[in-house]
């Protein structure tokens, strides 16, 4: 007998990992329902996840709550306003348990009154875990503001 797991569908899998990037990116906005966003957001990291920010002059590692919380306060205090952020491009690469998601997004809204655009790239790290795929880590870098 072998302890080898069911072989599985990579394209099935391909397509459940880009919902779940999907998801992981329609859960920063600043429409209704923000509780229930974060809430299956935190459900949908591995305990013990970690994510990274490269974003700025120096490396910010974030333990899932320490990254969820920030952001529900600004998504719902006002600090953001009519904002949301989207994948533009995108692959998925899976060999067994494991895959990764590397891509491009983009994000705007209004901070502080003032309205804003941005883009950058991010890193998603997935393991199947008793066949569901939970996100072990995390890492993102934007692209620095245009300069007047």
């Amino acid at each position: 007998m072998s302890n080898a797991p069911e072989p599985t569908d990579a394209a099935e899998d391909a397509v459940v990992i880009e919902s779940l990037v999907a998801e992981f990116f329609a859960a920063f906005t600043t429409s209704p329902d923000l509780d229930r966003r974060m809430d299956r957001l935190r459900a949908m990291f591995l305990p013990g996840a970690r994510i990274v920010s490269a974003a700025g002059p120096a490396l910010t590692a974030y333990s899932v709550e320490e990254f969820i919380e920030p952001r529900r306060a600004i998504l719902s205090d006002g600090t953001l306003r009519d904002f949301s952020e989207w994948p533009t491009s995108g692959h998925v690469e899976i060999f067994g348990d494991v895959a990764h998601w590397f891509g491009h997004y983009a994000k705007q809204g209004v901070q502080r009154d003032e309205p804003f655009e941005g883009r950058g790239g991010k890193s998603i790290q997935f393991v199947r875990s008793a066949g569901t795929w939970l996100i072990a880590a995390a890492a993102w870098d934007d692209e620095p503001p245009a300069e007047d």
